[in-house]
């Protein structure tokens, strides 16, 4: 089986995908979508991805799209190691969490919404970082109190989950528009414990062939 992940490198959804591959071990092609050049817009691309967004997951030619899609499908094909729990109420509060990132704090960060901001609105750089501050706090203390009373160092236990795979890069992003993580202890606790790894290590954007050199 061949899978090829179209992906940029400062993607946070890309990062979700690249974060389970590697913890699943599996092989990828990488194929950089430059989307500051606005290379998501090809004709060839769209394609692939008809939303002209990353990531795209080809199988052996055939694409999935969409980060969460993606994540399921490896769990289904690759069930080893986990990156859900067994147990049906357990896998639910995962995908609650996963959701509350995917659907509600980073579609108001992306690329797309900053250039609306700026373009439509006239937001200059101090007032769209007051927009992303207004709803990285309101989603990210959910986030917290979801997992407050969950066993660590992971979002739910000893093991990665799904959940762990979109909370990292949510707050690589967060981080980049100088908002404050100190309160969310729950969530640095599982960041830091998945940053520990090694796989998720070679997931981090800096690692990614498309990403700047210094």
């Amino acid at each position: 089986m061949k899978l090829v992940l179209w992906s940029y490198w400062r993607s946070s959804a890309s990062y979700r995908v690249r974060i389970a591959l590697h913890l699943k071990g599996l092989a990828y092609e990488y194929r950089a979508v430059d989307l500051l050049r606005d290379e998501q817009a090809d004709p060839a691309y769209r394609a692939t991805h008809p939303q002209a967004l990353v990531p795209a997951l080809e199988v052996d030619g055939r694409p999935i799209v969409q980060s969460l899609a993606i994540l399921e499908w490896l769990e289904e094909t690759f069930p080893e190691p986990p990156l859900l729990p067994r147990d049906p109420f357990a896998r639910a509060r995962v995908r609650a969490f996963a959701l509350a990132i995917a659907c509600e704090i980073h579609p108001l960060s992306n690329l797309a919404v900053r250039r609306f901001l700026k373009e439509e609105w006239g937001l200059d750089e101090a007032a769209q970082t007051r927009w992303h501050h207004r709803w990285l706090e309101a989603g990210l203390g959910a986030c917290e109190a979801m997992v407050r009373s969950e066993a660590g160092p992971f979002c739910f236990g000893d093991r990665p989950t799904i959940a762990d795979c979109l909370l990292v890069p949510q707050l690589y992003n967060a981080r980049r528009y100088g908002f404050a993580l100190d309160p969310f202890v729950r969530l640095r606790e599982a960041e830091e414990a998945m940053r520990a790894l090694e796989p998720v290590r070679r997931a981090a954007p800096e690692a990614q062939p498309d990403a700047p050199k210094s």
